[in-house]
């Protein structure tokens, strides 16, 4: 089932919101069901959210909450902000969004070159401190005269999107027949507006509920009690509260899901489907599988790709940054050795040769937000370059732009300190004192470098003191 806008001309991004497609998921594990997913990476702002920005937007001018000229502020954990935006800069009005610091590179990138004041605050504080994003968008609204505040978690406009237009896709494009909708909640819209409309047409389909774990909702609807909230990765869905929007009480089933099942559905859905979903997407398939697998009798179940993959290229699609993160698994020797997460030999490792140019060696640099290479020779370490050796060599030379033609070889240091790779951890603390890298070898065998960031990282995730 394939169901997509007519191709009639359209005047306007804005008239693109809305009528996404759904496709049927055909090579992951279903169980007995058929498992559609609506495709909302295909708004104009690639994300469902941009249904609730039009909405509230669209509402608060009408009522005259919102008038020519004005600031829309508000407190963002993912899509919405970008929704926001978009529909702020086809309109004109100054936006200015807080968002919290987990929020993917990428997004906050694109908020930025659509015109939004993007303002970074704390991701690990909870609803009540003066640091956490929804307080300080509320705040900077009461000292901003004639600011428009949207409110995403009280506003009646975004479920009513949903209600009049998400829901009745839906219906529409399953042709009349949905047993079961999985979503998530991050301000609770989606699932409040698609399960009321649901409910008027056929109260058997189920609401079904995908949190991720550290979020309070799921344990909240199945004992009413609000306890602690924890910590996730993926972003723009799961809360520590309530949102006043939320209607809970349409949820039949609620299933929690890791960051980890959470990324490793993001990735299946890519390899075997096709599809690059974000985050949340991969905690919404994650819990329609499980539901689905779950089932004794045939269902058509539906779930969302609230946005695209491309927005997280930086972190769930990037191999490094879930070894960072602790999600892929690591030795646990004790040693330097398990710290070497970037392997020369793996290809992890980015270097130069001896005949490049430090142009070449600095673009490398920047590229991939390093600032020292290893100088390779045929696979053998024969220097290391970093950016101070890369300084002295261009300002000792007078041919301005010309000196950073200069060879690598010219610049590098050839007297390196090595680092066993069965060394303690405590070896690094002299080379770190003395600002140095920790070049580490096996043998004659070189295998990586290991900088600070590198052990906190480590101790991080360990939770322990070097050794």
């Amino acid at each position: 089932m394939t169901t997509r806008r007519a191709a009639a001309q359209r005047s306007g991004v804005l008239s693109l919101v809305g009528n996404t497609p759904i496709v049927e998921i055909s090579r992951l594990d279903t169980g007995p069901c058929r498992l559609f997913v609506k495709l909302e990476s295909q708004n104009p702002g690639g994300s469902i959210k941009d249904r609730i920005a039009l909405s509230m937007i669209e509402a608060a001018e009408r009522d005259g909450r919102l008038t020519p000229g004005a600031t829309i502020i508000e407190a963002t954990a993912g899509n919405t902000g970008l929704g926001l935006a978009l529909v702020a800069a086809q309109k004109g009005y100054r936006l200015i969004l807080i968002v919290p610091d987990k929020m993917a590179r990428e997004k906050v990138l694109h908020l930025k070159a659509l015109g939004a004041e993007v303002r970074i605050t704390r991701s690990d504080v909870p609803k009540g401190h003066p640091e956490y994003y929804q307080d300080l968008a509320e705040r900077l609204a009461a000292e901003i005269p004639g600011s428009f505040y949207v409110n995403q978690f009280g506003n009646p406009a975004n479920p009513l999107a949903h209600e009049t237009t998400t829901g009745p896709e839906i219906w529409n494009q399953m042709e009349y027949d949905v047993d079961a909708v999985v979503a998530g909640v991050g301000s609770g819209g989606t699932i409040t507006g698609v399960g009321r409309f649901l409910k008027s047409v056929s109260p058997s389909t189920e609401m079904v509920l995908a949190d991720p774990e550290g979020s309070v909702l799921t344990h909240y609807i199945a004992t009413g009690e609000l306890v602690e909230a924890g910590s996730w990765k993926v972003e723009g869905i799961g809360e520590d509260f309530v949102p006043p929007i939320a209607d809970l009480g349409l949820v039949s089933k609620a299933y929690t899901i890791s960051d980890a099942e959470s990324f490793e559905t993001a990735r299946d859905l890519l390899v075997k489907e096709g599809i690059l979903a974000g985050s949340s997407s991969g905690t919404l398939v994650a819990a329609a599988l499980r539901y689905c697998r779950e089932q004794t009798k045939p269902k058509r179940v539906v779930t969302f790709i609230c946005d695209s993959g491309n927005k997280y290229l930086s972190k769930m699609f990037n191999d490094f940054w879930l070894l960072d993160e602790g999600f892929t698994p690591r030795s646990h020797t004790g040693t330097v050795r398990d710290l070497v997460t970037r392997r020369f030999d793996s290809g992890g490792t980015i270097t130069v040769s001896p005949t490049d140019t430090l142009r070449t060696a600095f673009s490398r640099m920047r590229a991939a937000d390093v600032s020292q290479l290893p100088v390779t020779d045929g696979g053998r370490l024969v220097g290391l370059l970093d950016e101070s050796d890369i300084l002295h060599a261009v300002v000792s030379e007078s041919g301005g732009k010309a000196a950073f033609d200069t060879p690598v070889r010219e610049a590098m240091v050839r007297d390196l300190v090595t680092t066993p790779a069965d060394a303690p951890l405590s070896a690094l603390h002299p080379l770190f004192a003395q600002d140095r890298v920790a070049i580490v070898v096996e043998g004659d065998r070189f295998l990586g470098l290991v900088t600070r960031v590198d052990l906190i990282n480590h101790l991080r995730l360990e939770g322990a003191g070097a050794s």
